[in-house]
């Protein structure tokens, strides 16, 4: 007759058992991080869409707010990778504000201020930035055609 180890792969619920040796495992920061910048996108959108539209609620200025300075920082983070996180991100923020400030002082100075064009003209500048990042990553990517 052979014997029946009592230590087996699985308990008799379906799920493995839990080696008593070892902690459960907590998350790590790196696990989160899709996470959180999924969940920047979607605030950053609900902002774009609450100026855009032009919806009323209380929510919409710290949204608003959110998209004004996420989209240029994402955009400029990209030109940014050699630096460290806390540099990249004290850069990142300074220069989100930085372009914000000069696209107020010409959409003031040429006498065109609206909300919604100040919306629309960050988003078009941070695409611009984050294309041009994309553009040259790719080319610089790309291997040389030697004849």
């Amino acid at each position: 007759m052979q014997s029946i180890s009592t230590k087996s792969a699985s308990s008799g619920s379906g799920r493995p058992e839990q080696d008593p040796d070892r902690a459960p495992r907590a998350f790590a920061p790196a696990d989160l991080t899709p996470l959180l910048a999924g969940a920047g996108v979607a605030a950053g959108c609900v902002g774009a869409a609450f100026a855009l539209l032009d919806l009323t609620s209380p929510l919409r200025a710290p949204f608003v707010l959110f998209f004004l300075l996420a989209a240029p920082g994402f955009a400029l983070s990209h030109w940014l990778r050699g630096l460290d996180g806390w540099s990249r991100a004290v850069a990142c923020a300074s220069g989100a504000l930085v372009l914000d400030l000069l696209v107020a002082q010409a959409m003031l100075a040429l006498h065109v201020w609206s909300i919604r064009g100040g919306v629309a003209a960050i988003a078009g500048v941070s695409a611009l930035v984050f294309l041009s990042a994309l553009a040259r990553r790719l080319r610089h990517r790309a291997p040389s055609r030697r004849t």
